[in-house]
């Protein structure tokens, strides 16, 4: 296949900065930092032929994917393609919906998270998320809401304020809210409440960190944001993030998955390097999405 035009690729975000109207394939470039990397933290988060269904329905097939420690992997594809679907089984998500069911294995440093006497609870911790709209407790504080998973699993800490203090930090968050601990966390700004619930995320120190859409509902300046939040993030853990923003895809990711269900199942139709993807895809399918011909 050739390579991609910059004219193809090229495309103005409507989320966040961009830089100019430079190619995908560009900004994909200028961003990937972390690919091929060694994976220093364990064996990291792997699906192994996962396939999910609703019902009779089945709307996952055979997908795999690796995802390393100290990386930033995007999931794109149209609505409907069953990237959120996808996340949710790795955390074991996907089973709260009555007639969910999964086949195929999620290991988390080897282990499959799906086997019998497997503590959900302990791999939910492991593998945190962050929802699409900013869920923060309405009726804690803002300190409250960071340290709300910790008192849940009766985990004990010698420092609760230091830990406070760092995984706002972690956040993009601390210097916005270190006078306002004490007042309601829904007393911030959108973006700032999303910001609140990956501090919250993070006190349970968690090996990966999904994340579906978490910038949909988001004005460019929180956008931003919270994406310089991503990259920071992705020095310790793995981060996976749905998203529709192909810049946005572009800026944050050292690997990207596209997905297409065809009327069918939502399938991974590839997985490469960010900047593969965005600059020379091996599937005709992923090249006519991310140039926009459809989606």
């Amino acid at each position: 296949m050739s390579q991609m035009t910059g004219k193809q690729t090229t495309a103005k975000s409507t989320s966040a900065p961009s830089g100019g109207s430079r190619s995908l394939g560009d900004v994909a470039s200028a961003r990937t930092v972390n690919a091929g990397k060694p994976n220093s933290g364990g064996s990291g988060l792997e699906a192994r032929g996962v396939h999910a269904w609703f019902g009779k329905k089945h709307v996952l097939e055979d997908i795999s994917m690796d995802f390393a420690t100290g990386t930033v992997t995007a999931l794109i594809g149209p609505s409907g393609c069953g990237k959120s679907t996808f996340i949710r089984t790795l955390n074991r998500m996907h089973e709260f919906i009555p007639t969910a069911a999964l086949a195929g294995q999620v290991l988390l440093d080897g282990k499959d998270v799906y086997e019998p006497g497997v503590d959900v609870t302990k791999i939910r911790l492991k593998v945190g998320m962050v929802f699409q709209k900013p869920n923060p407790f309405p009726s804690m504080t803002i300190k409250e809401n960071v340290l709300s998973g910790l008192k849940l699993s009766q985990i004990k800490i010698e420092n609760s304020d230091e830990l406070l203090e760092s995984c706002l930090r972690r956040a993009g968050l601390w210097d916005e809210v270190k006078d306002r601990l004490n007042e309601y966390g829904g007393s911030l700004s959108g973006g700032q409440q999303q910001r609140l619930c990956i501090a919250r995320s993070l006190a349970v120190s968690p090996q990966v960190l999904l994340m579906d859409e978490p910038c949909s509902a988001l004005d460019p300046g929180s956008t931003l944001r919270i994406e310089e939040t991503i990259r920071e993030l992705a020095n310790t853990m793995s981060v996976v993030i749905v998203t529709h923003n192909m810049q946005q895809a572009a800026r944050v990711s050292d690997y990207t998955g596209f997905f297409l269900s065809d009327g069918g199942p939502g399938r991974l139709v590839e997985s490469a390097t960010t900047v593969e993807i965005f600059t020379n895809p091996k599937q005709k399918r992923t090249e006519d999405y991310v140039s926009g011909r459809f989606g």
